[in-house]
């Protein structure tokens, strides 16, 4: 079982990596505007927080820094979509380039909120 949760984290810890690297794509796609400059730079910010922030949950020292973290990586990732949504809405970049990342932000939420549920 030990085994499971070890595997369960690393395979997360792996994925949340993965999302800020292709978050870094989608920001660098971004087209040449002052509103894709400031919009991208809020979403950059908080999808590469996504990643720290789980490294951090993993480095926990007690159930409370546990949800303290997990929460925060909730958060992020919850802003992240956010960030997506306007891009996609505001016309910055097309929903196609973005649609398959903010289907990954959405499965990171529920993985990630169903876990902080469990320490409670």
């Amino acid at each position: 079982m030990a085994d499971d949760k070890n595997d369960f984290v690393s395979q997360l810890q792996i994925r949340t990596k993965q999302f800020v690297l292709r978050s870094i794509k989608v920001f660098k796609a971004l087209p040449p505007t002052e509103e894709a400059r400031v919009i991208g730079k809020q979403f950059l910010r908080s999808a590469s927080s996504v990643g720290a922030n789980y490294r951090a949950v993993c480095r926990a020292r007690s159930q409370n820094e546990f949800f303290s973290k997990i929460s925060i990586t909730v958060e992020e990732a919850d802003e992240s979509l956010f960030w997506m949504e306007i891009m996609s809405e505001a016309g910055i970049l097309p929903s196609g380039k973005l649609s398959a990342l903010m289907t990954e932000a959405e499965e990171l939420i529920k993985i990630l909120s169903k876990a902080r549920k469990t320490v409670r």
